[in-house]
Protein backbone atom coordinates (compact mmCIF):
# COMPACT_ATOMS: atom_id res chain seq x y z
CA UNK A 1 0.00 0.00 0.00
CA UNK A 2 1.55 3.24 -0.88
CA UNK A 3 2.11 5.77 2.11
CA UNK A 4 -0.08 8.66 2.40
CA UNK A 5 1.49 12.43 1.41
CA UNK A 6 1.57 14.98 3.95
CA UNK A 7 2.12 18.50 2.96
CA UNK A 8 3.01 20.99 5.67
CA UNK A 9 3.14 25.11 5.15
CA UNK A 10 5.09 26.74 7.78
CA UNK A 11 4.15 30.37 8.65
CA UNK A 12 6.46 32.38 11.23
CA UNK A 13 8.53 31.47 13.55
CA UNK A 14 12.32 28.85 14.36
CA UNK A 15 9.13 27.42 16.75
CA UNK A 16 6.87 26.79 14.23
CA UNK A 17 9.49 25.23 12.05
CA UNK A 18 10.49 23.29 15.16
CA UNK A 19 6.85 22.07 15.63
CA UNK A 20 6.32 21.51 11.75
CA UNK A 21 9.00 18.45 11.63
CA UNK A 22 7.50 17.04 15.11
CA UNK A 23 4.16 17.18 13.45
CA UNK A 24 5.25 15.46 10.31
CA UNK A 25 6.93 12.91 12.42
CA UNK A 26 3.80 12.31 14.99
CA UNK A 27 2.43 12.07 11.36
CA UNK A 28 5.21 9.46 10.00
CA UNK A 29 4.01 6.90 12.73
CA UNK A 30 0.37 6.78 10.86
CA UNK A 31 1.56 6.41 7.73
CA UNK A 32 2.48 9.46 5.99
CA UNK A 33 5.46 10.92 4.14
CA UNK A 34 6.02 14.69 3.47
CA UNK A 35 5.40 16.13 0.17
CA UNK A 36 6.38 19.35 -1.62
CA UNK A 37 3.55 20.11 -3.49
CA UNK A 38 -0.22 20.40 -2.27
CA UNK A 39 -1.80 18.50 -5.14
CA UNK A 40 0.33 15.38 -4.02
CA UNK A 41 -1.49 15.33 -0.46
CA UNK A 42 -3.56 13.48 1.12
CA UNK A 43 -3.56 15.73 4.15
CA UNK A 44 -2.49 19.60 3.94
CA UNK A 45 -1.42 21.36 7.49
CA UNK A 46 -1.20 25.02 7.65
CA UNK A 47 1.13 26.03 10.71
CA UNK A 48 0.44 28.88 11.64
CA UNK A 49 1.74 32.24 13.64
CA UNK A 50 -0.63 35.21 14.99
CA UNK A 51 2.26 37.89 15.12
CA UNK A 52 2.40 39.61 11.85
CA UNK A 53 -0.34 41.88 10.73
CA UNK A 54 -3.47 40.44 9.13
CA UNK A 55 -2.16 37.11 10.23
CA UNK A 56 -6.06 35.40 10.63
CA UNK A 57 -6.38 36.92 7.08
CA UNK A 58 -4.09 35.77 5.18
CA UNK A 59 -4.17 32.07 6.66
CA UNK A 60 -7.91 32.14 4.97
CA UNK A 61 -6.56 33.22 1.60
CA UNK A 62 -4.38 30.71 1.63
CA UNK A 63 -7.03 28.19 2.98
CA UNK A 64 -9.15 29.75 -0.38
CA UNK A 65 -6.28 28.29 -2.18
CA UNK A 66 -7.35 24.64 -1.71
CA UNK A 67 -10.83 24.45 -2.52
CA UNK A 68 -10.50 23.78 -5.87
CA UNK A 69 -8.02 20.62 -4.67
CA UNK A 70 -10.83 19.99 -2.13
CA UNK A 71 -13.84 20.07 -4.55
CA UNK A 72 -11.53 17.91 -7.03
CA UNK A 73 -10.37 15.40 -4.14
CA UNK A 74 -13.31 15.27 -1.36
CA UNK A 75 -10.97 12.50 0.51
CA UNK A 76 -7.98 15.11 0.56
CA UNK A 77 -7.98 16.70 4.69
CA UNK A 78 -6.71 20.00 5.56
CA UNK A 79 -5.79 20.99 8.84
CA UNK A 80 -5.36 24.18 10.42
CA UNK A 81 -2.53 24.40 13.33
CA UNK A 82 -0.54 26.77 15.28
CA UNK A 83 -1.20 29.71 16.66
CA UNK A 84 -4.09 31.11 14.48
CA UNK A 85 -5.80 27.97 14.94
CA UNK A 86 -5.13 28.74 18.72
CA UNK A 87 -6.78 32.63 18.72
CA UNK A 88 -9.46 31.42 16.09
CA UNK A 89 -10.70 27.86 16.89
CA UNK A 90 -14.22 27.25 15.75
CA UNK A 91 -13.99 29.94 13.70
CA UNK A 92 -11.76 28.75 11.53
CA UNK A 93 -14.17 25.94 10.76
CA UNK A 94 -17.06 28.59 10.33
CA UNK A 95 -15.26 30.46 7.91
CA UNK A 96 -14.31 27.50 6.03
CA UNK A 97 -16.15 24.78 6.03
CA UNK A 98 -13.63 22.57 4.72
CA UNK A 99 -10.92 22.67 7.44
CA UNK A 100 -11.23 19.22 9.05
CA UNK A 101 -9.47 19.84 12.08
CA UNK A 102 -8.02 22.77 14.07
CA UNK A 103 -5.03 21.89 16.55
CA UNK A 104 -3.30 24.51 18.69
CA UNK A 105 0.29 24.87 19.51
CA UNK A 106 0.28 22.75 22.85
CA UNK A 107 -1.71 19.47 21.62
CA UNK A 108 -0.50 19.04 17.88
CA UNK A 109 0.56 15.50 19.70
CA UNK A 110 -2.73 14.29 19.35
CA UNK A 111 -2.77 14.85 15.35
CA UNK A 112 -2.56 11.04 14.99
CA UNK A 113 -6.29 10.45 17.02
CA UNK A 114 -7.71 13.44 15.35
CA UNK A 115 -6.43 12.59 12.30
CA UNK A 116 -8.25 9.07 12.55
CA UNK A 117 -11.69 10.76 13.50
CA UNK A 118 -11.05 12.53 10.48
CA UNK A 119 -10.82 9.63 8.41
CA UNK A 120 -14.18 8.08 10.27
CA UNK A 121 -16.05 11.40 8.77
CA UNK A 122 -15.98 13.66 11.82
CA UNK A 123 -14.30 17.10 12.42
CA UNK A 124 -11.78 17.39 15.00
CA UNK A 125 -11.35 20.59 17.09
CA UNK A 126 -8.15 20.41 19.75
CA UNK A 127 -7.43 23.77 21.29
CA UNK A 128 -7.20 22.81 25.01
CA UNK A 129 -3.95 23.81 26.96
CA UNK A 130 -3.11 20.26 28.02
CA UNK A 131 -1.94 19.02 31.21
CA UNK A 132 0.50 16.61 29.55
CA UNK A 133 3.66 16.87 28.00
CA UNK A 134 2.95 16.76 24.48
CA UNK A 135 6.75 15.86 24.12
CA UNK A 136 6.49 13.08 26.37
CA UNK A 137 3.57 11.80 24.11
CA UNK A 138 5.33 12.36 20.76
CA UNK A 139 7.29 9.56 18.73
CA UNK A 140 10.65 9.39 18.87
CA UNK A 141 12.68 11.39 15.80
CA UNK A 142 13.26 8.69 12.66
CA UNK A 143 16.67 7.57 12.37
CA UNK A 144 16.93 9.22 9.25
CA UNK A 145 20.57 11.57 8.28
CA UNK A 146 19.75 15.13 9.44
CA UNK A 147 21.41 18.31 7.59
CA UNK A 148 24.10 20.30 9.93
CA UNK A 149 21.86 22.31 11.75
CA UNK A 150 18.95 21.95 14.03
CA UNK A 151 16.50 23.81 15.86
CA UNK A 152 15.73 22.55 19.61
CA UNK A 153 12.59 23.57 21.38
CA UNK A 154 13.64 23.77 25.13
CA UNK A 155 11.07 26.61 26.58
CA UNK A 156 7.43 27.48 25.68
CA UNK A 157 4.77 30.11 26.64
CA UNK A 158 5.25 33.66 27.85
CA UNK A 159 4.05 35.22 31.37
CA UNK A 160 5.73 38.36 30.26
CA UNK A 161 2.41 40.23 28.56
CA UNK A 162 4.21 42.50 26.82
CA UNK A 163 1.15 44.92 25.32
CA UNK A 164 1.52 44.19 21.53
CA UNK A 165 1.24 41.17 21.73
CA UNK A 166 -0.76 37.23 21.45
CA UNK A 167 1.78 34.72 22.81
CA UNK A 168 0.94 34.69 26.39
CA UNK A 169 -2.76 33.55 24.83
CA UNK A 170 -2.00 31.31 22.06
CA UNK A 171 1.26 29.74 23.65
CA UNK A 172 0.08 29.90 27.02
CA UNK A 173 2.40 30.24 30.49
CA UNK A 174 5.81 30.03 30.34
CA UNK A 175 7.29 26.53 30.98
CA UNK A 176 10.40 24.19 30.22
CA UNK A 177 11.20 21.11 28.97
CA UNK A 178 13.71 18.78 31.66
CA UNK A 179 17.29 18.95 31.28
CA UNK A 180 17.81 15.53 30.43
CA UNK A 181 14.89 15.07 27.90
CA UNK A 182 16.47 18.29 26.15
CA UNK A 183 20.01 16.31 25.80
CA UNK A 184 18.19 12.82 25.38
CA UNK A 185 17.52 14.61 22.10
CA UNK A 186 20.66 16.61 21.12
CA UNK A 187 22.66 13.72 21.09
CA UNK A 188 20.10 11.90 18.98
CA UNK A 189 20.15 14.89 17.09
CA UNK A 190 24.60 14.62 16.56
CA UNK A 191 23.81 11.26 15.90
CA UNK A 192 22.35 11.86 12.75
CA UNK A 193 24.78 14.15 11.23
CA UNK A 194 23.79 17.63 13.14
CA UNK A 195 26.65 19.74 14.12
CA UNK A 196 24.97 22.98 15.36
CA UNK A 197 21.73 23.36 17.82
CA UNK A 198 19.55 26.11 18.19
CA UNK A 199 17.67 26.20 21.12
CA UNK A 200 14.37 27.69 21.18
CA UNK A 201 11.63 28.96 23.77
CA UNK A 202 9.64 32.06 23.65
CA UNK A 203 11.55 33.46 26.46
CA UNK A 204 13.91 31.20 26.25
CA UNK A 205 16.82 32.43 28.82
CA UNK A 206 13.66 32.20 31.38
CA UNK A 207 14.59 28.38 30.73
CA UNK A 208 14.23 26.68 34.19
CA UNK A 209 14.68 23.14 33.52
CA UNK A 210 18.20 22.85 34.44
CA UNK A 211 19.27 23.67 37.88
CA UNK A 212 21.75 26.15 36.54
CA UNK A 213 19.03 27.77 34.67
CA UNK A 214 19.68 28.15 30.51
CA UNK A 215 23.30 28.36 31.08
CA UNK A 216 23.27 25.15 32.93
CA UNK A 217 21.79 23.84 29.45
CA UNK A 218 24.84 25.07 27.43
CA UNK A 219 27.23 24.23 29.76
CA UNK A 220 25.87 20.15 29.77
CA UNK A 221 25.16 20.23 26.15
CA UNK A 222 28.79 21.91 25.45
CA UNK A 223 29.61 18.21 27.01
CA UNK A 224 27.96 16.31 23.66
CA UNK A 225 30.78 14.74 21.70
CA UNK A 226 30.06 16.10 17.68
CA UNK A 227 28.12 18.94 18.96
CA UNK A 228 30.04 21.80 17.84
CA UNK A 229 28.13 24.99 18.11
CA UNK A 230 25.18 26.19 20.16
CA UNK A 231 23.00 28.87 19.74
CA UNK A 232 19.88 30.17 21.32
CA UNK A 233 16.77 32.53 20.84
CA UNK A 234 14.86 34.75 21.54
CA UNK A 235 15.61 36.20 24.93
CA UNK A 236 13.80 39.11 27.18
CA UNK A 237 16.31 41.28 28.70
CA UNK A 238 15.04 40.94 31.98
CA UNK A 239 15.90 37.15 31.94
CA UNK A 240 19.53 37.62 30.94
CA UNK A 241 21.25 36.33 34.43
CA UNK A 242 25.06 36.73 35.34
CA UNK A 243 25.78 33.13 34.64
CA UNK A 244 24.25 33.46 31.39
CA UNK A 245 25.89 36.50 30.36
CA UNK A 246 29.19 34.48 31.64
CA UNK A 247 28.74 31.20 29.68
CA UNK A 248 29.12 33.46 26.45
CA UNK A 249 32.68 34.16 27.35
CA UNK A 250 33.37 30.72 29.02
CA UNK A 251 31.64 28.24 26.72
CA UNK A 252 33.85 27.75 23.46
CA UNK A 253 30.27 25.86 21.73
CA UNK A 254 28.16 29.16 22.58
CA UNK A 255 28.46 31.20 19.55
CA UNK A 256 29.01 34.99 19.88
CA UNK A 257 25.83 36.23 18.24
CA UNK A 258 22.98 37.19 20.24
CA UNK A 259 19.60 37.95 19.51
CA UNK A 260 17.62 40.11 22.16
CA UNK A 261 14.97 42.29 21.54
CA UNK A 262 14.32 46.00 23.28
CA UNK A 263 11.30 46.85 20.36
CA UNK A 264 12.00 50.94 21.72
CA UNK A 265 14.37 53.28 22.95
CA UNK A 266 12.15 55.44 24.46
CA UNK A 267 11.61 54.63 28.28
CA UNK A 268 8.06 55.89 27.77
CA UNK A 269 6.96 53.21 24.96
CA UNK A 270 9.14 51.02 27.02
CA UNK A 271 6.50 50.87 30.10
CA UNK A 272 3.67 51.50 27.76
CA UNK A 273 4.33 48.47 26.11
CA UNK A 274 4.89 46.61 29.45
CA UNK A 275 8.24 45.53 28.71
CA UNK A 276 9.35 46.50 32.64
CA UNK A 277 13.13 47.33 31.23
CA UNK A 278 14.19 51.00 30.86
CA UNK A 279 16.43 51.95 27.77
CA UNK A 280 19.34 52.51 29.85
CA UNK A 281 19.04 49.16 31.77
CA UNK A 282 18.77 47.25 28.17
CA UNK A 283 22.22 49.25 27.21
CA UNK A 284 23.88 48.38 30.37
CA UNK A 285 23.25 44.90 30.09
CA UNK A 286 24.80 44.72 26.50
CA UNK A 287 27.71 46.48 27.79
CA UNK A 288 28.11 43.74 30.33
CA UNK A 289 27.34 41.18 27.55
CA UNK A 290 30.52 42.66 25.17
CA UNK A 291 32.67 42.53 28.57
CA UNK A 292 32.37 38.77 29.04
CA UNK A 293 32.62 38.68 24.87
CA UNK A 294 34.03 41.41 22.60
CA UNK A 295 33.29 40.42 19.23
CA UNK A 296 29.53 39.61 20.26
CA UNK A 297 27.38 40.82 17.59
CA UNK A 298 23.96 41.18 18.23
CA UNK A 299 20.38 41.51 16.68
CA UNK A 300 17.42 43.00 17.86
CA UNK A 301 13.60 43.87 17.13
CA UNK A 302 12.05 47.13 16.63
CA UNK A 303 8.23 48.04 16.63
CA UNK A 304 7.52 51.74 15.25
CA UNK A 305 4.64 53.48 15.58
CA UNK A 306 3.54 51.63 18.70
CA UNK A 307 0.35 53.60 20.12
CA UNK A 308 0.82 57.13 21.45
CA UNK A 309 4.56 57.21 20.00
CA UNK A 310 5.87 60.70 19.26
CA UNK A 311 8.41 61.62 16.88
CA UNK A 312 11.18 62.33 20.30
CA UNK A 313 10.02 58.41 21.70
CA UNK A 314 11.27 57.25 18.17
CA UNK A 315 14.66 59.52 17.69
CA UNK A 316 15.48 57.92 21.27
CA UNK A 317 14.66 54.40 19.44
CA UNK A 318 17.92 55.65 16.74
CA UNK A 319 19.78 57.16 19.56
CA UNK A 320 19.35 53.21 20.83
CA UNK A 321 20.50 52.01 17.57
CA UNK A 322 23.27 53.93 17.18
CA UNK A 323 24.71 53.16 20.43
CA UNK A 324 24.49 49.30 20.41
CA UNK A 325 25.27 49.14 16.47
CA UNK A 326 23.11 45.82 15.17
CA UNK A 327 24.85 43.58 12.85
CA UNK A 328 20.70 42.64 11.68
CA UNK A 329 17.32 43.16 12.79
CA UNK A 330 13.89 42.87 13.04
CA UNK A 331 11.67 45.65 12.34
CA UNK A 332 7.77 46.37 11.62
CA UNK A 333 4.89 48.86 11.95
CA UNK A 334 2.62 48.19 15.14
CA UNK A 335 -0.96 46.58 13.91
CA UNK A 336 -3.44 46.15 16.40
CA UNK A 337 -3.77 42.34 17.72
CA UNK A 338 -7.74 41.80 19.07
CA UNK A 339 -7.70 41.15 22.76
CA UNK A 340 -3.95 42.74 23.55
CA UNK A 341 -4.20 45.89 25.28
CA UNK A 342 -2.21 48.16 23.06
CA UNK A 343 -5.16 47.49 20.60
CA UNK A 344 -7.50 49.73 22.73
CA UNK A 345 -5.30 53.03 22.67
CA UNK A 346 -4.57 55.81 20.25
CA UNK A 347 -3.24 54.76 17.29
CA UNK A 348 -0.56 56.46 14.95
CA UNK A 349 -1.02 57.02 11.60
CA UNK A 350 -0.02 54.83 9.05
CA UNK A 351 1.86 57.27 6.71
CA UNK A 352 3.81 58.68 9.98
CA UNK A 353 4.36 54.29 10.65
CA UNK A 354 5.72 54.03 6.76
CA UNK A 355 7.97 57.24 7.47
CA UNK A 356 9.83 55.92 10.73
CA UNK A 357 9.82 52.72 9.14
CA UNK A 358 12.01 53.91 6.21
CA UNK A 359 14.19 55.47 8.55
CA UNK A 360 14.76 52.98 11.03
CA UNK A 361 15.59 50.16 8.38
CA UNK A 362 17.90 52.79 6.60
CA UNK A 363 19.93 52.87 9.92
CA UNK A 364 20.04 49.27 10.59
CA UNK A 365 20.64 48.56 7.32
CA UNK A 366 24.04 51.03 7.38
CA UNK A 367 24.46 49.50 10.48
CA UNK A 368 24.59 45.68 8.89
CA UNK A 369 26.64 46.78 6.12
CA UNK A 370 29.50 48.55 7.91
CA UNK A 371 30.05 45.34 10.10
CA UNK A 372 29.85 43.14 7.11
CA UNK A 373 32.32 45.12 5.42
CA UNK A 374 34.57 45.09 8.67
CA UNK A 375 35.01 41.14 8.62
CA UNK A 376 36.59 41.77 5.07
CA UNK A 377 40.48 40.03 5.72
CA UNK A 378 39.05 38.81 8.89
CA UNK A 379 39.48 34.65 9.31
CA UNK A 380 35.92 33.22 10.29
CA UNK A 381 34.67 29.38 10.95
CA UNK A 382 32.05 28.09 8.38
CA UNK A 383 30.00 25.45 9.17
CA UNK A 384 28.66 24.36 5.47
CA UNK A 385 25.17 24.00 5.21
CA UNK A 386 24.44 23.25 0.87
CA UNK A 387 25.87 24.07 -2.85
CA UNK A 388 25.61 27.45 -3.49
CA UNK A 389 23.92 28.32 -6.58
CA UNK A 390 27.06 28.87 -8.85
CA UNK A 391 29.09 25.18 -10.08
CA UNK A 392 31.83 24.36 -6.76
CA UNK A 393 29.99 26.69 -4.15
CA UNK A 394 29.21 25.60 -0.98
CA UNK A 395 26.71 27.89 1.50
CA UNK A 396 27.46 28.35 4.84
CA UNK A 397 27.08 30.31 8.29
CA UNK A 398 30.07 31.83 10.26
CA UNK A 399 30.02 31.66 14.28
CA UNK A 400 28.65 35.26 13.64
CA UNK A 401 25.66 33.62 11.59
CA UNK A 402 26.79 35.20 8.57
CA UNK A 403 26.27 33.70 5.18
CA UNK A 404 29.63 32.71 3.16
CA UNK A 405 30.11 31.62 -0.10
CA UNK A 406 33.24 30.09 -0.55
CA UNK A 407 34.37 28.16 -3.95
CA UNK A 408 36.05 25.40 -3.32
CA UNK A 409 36.25 21.39 -3.97
CA UNK A 410 36.36 18.44 -0.93
CA UNK A 411 33.71 20.49 0.81
CA UNK A 412 30.17 18.59 1.59
CA UNK A 413 27.80 19.67 3.94
CA UNK A 414 28.44 19.20 7.58
CA UNK A 415 32.24 19.93 7.30
CA UNK A 416 33.13 22.92 9.10
CA UNK A 417 36.39 25.10 7.68
CA UNK A 418 38.62 28.25 8.61
CA UNK A 419 38.04 30.73 6.32
CA UNK A 420 39.53 34.00 4.92
CA UNK A 421 36.78 36.90 4.28
CA UNK A 422 37.96 38.63 1.19
CA UNK A 423 34.61 40.39 -0.47
CA UNK A 424 30.92 41.07 1.21
CA UNK A 425 28.22 41.65 -0.52
CA UNK A 426 24.44 42.53 -0.10
CA UNK A 427 23.01 40.18 2.45
CA UNK A 428 26.06 37.37 2.65
CA UNK A 429 30.00 37.11 2.60
CA UNK A 430 32.45 35.43 0.17
CA UNK A 431 35.52 33.71 1.30
CA UNK A 432 38.57 31.34 0.86
CA UNK A 433 39.75 28.09 2.17
CA UNK A 434 42.51 29.46 4.41
CA UNK A 435 45.67 29.18 4.21
CA UNK A 436 46.07 31.23 1.38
Amino acid sequence: MAPKKLYIKTYGCQMNVYDSERMAEAMGGEGYETTERPEDADMILLNTCHIREKAAEKVYSELGRYKGLKAARPDLKIGVAGCVAQAEGEEIMRRQPMVDLVVGPQSYHRLPEMEAKVRSGGKALDTDFPEEDKFDHLKGRPKAKRGPTAFLTVQEGCDKFCAFCVVPYTRGAEVSRPAERVLTEARDLVERGVREITLLGQNVNAYHGHDGGLAGLIHALAEVDGLERIRFTTSHPNDMDEALIEAHGTCDKLMPYLHLPVQAGSDKILKRMNRQHTAEQYLRLIERLRAARPDLHLSGDFIVGFPEETEADFQATLDLIEAVEYGSAFSFKYSERPGTPAAERPQVPEDEKDDRLQRLQALLTKQQRSLQDAMVGRDVHVLFEKPGRLPGQMVGKSEYLHAVHVETSGIVPGDLARIRIESSGPNSLKGVMYPL
